[in-house]
């Protein structure tokens, strides 16, 4: 009887090469909504436009020159599901409504327990952890340590750009 694996992909950034495994069976939904965008070449060439060292690296929604890109439905939050906001860890970025989350999401590169269900309403709902960096956090590591600034009305932009050039289903 052989367990079915968990879908792995592999992100290249122009910092690197960074291997995810995603938890389907913990986030279902946030995997499946995570692969619809990969399948689709969504984030290609997209960039990582929120920086914090002491706390986790975004990316998923914006292009070089901070524009949004379109997205998909917002999805329901999983972050009920007992997984822990742990370094390497991947989360779906939300607004303060607890089911929007829609493309971007989030590599914690500290432990950030307060980022975890809490409670219901939308302040200690958390972020839904949906994949574990498997390889390459030095990547990530090093992504953390970029220069930020401010660019288009948003803090934590790296000053150089990094670029997710692409993330693909390992088949």
């Amino acid at each position: 009887m052989s367990e079915e694996q968990n879908p792995q992909v592999v992100m290249e950034t122009s910092m690197g090469t960074v291997k995810i495994e995603l938890f389907k069976d913990k986030a279902p939904i946030s995997v499946r909504n995570f692969l619809s965008y990969v399948k689709d070449g969504y984030y290609d060439g997209l960039i990582f436009h929120r920086v914090i060292k002491t706390f986790m690296v975004q990316g998923g929604g914006m292009d070089a020159d901070m524009q949004p890109k379109k997205t998909k439905f917002a999805i329901k939050n999983e972050a009920a599901n007992g997984v822990s906001n742990k370094r390497g860890t991947l989360a779906m970025a939300r607004t303060s409504v607890v089911d929007s989350a829609t493309s971007q999401f989030f590599i914690n590169v500290v432990d950030n327990p307060f980022l975890d269900h809490r409670g219901k309403s939308p302040d200690l709902f958390g972020y839904a952890v949906f994949g574990q960096v498997s390889e390459g956090m030095d990547v990530v590591d090093a992504i953390k340590e970029v220069k930020t600034g401010s660019k288009a009305g948003h803090g934590d932009v790296p000053v150089e750009t990094v670029f997710i050039n692409s993330i693909k289903l390992v088949e």
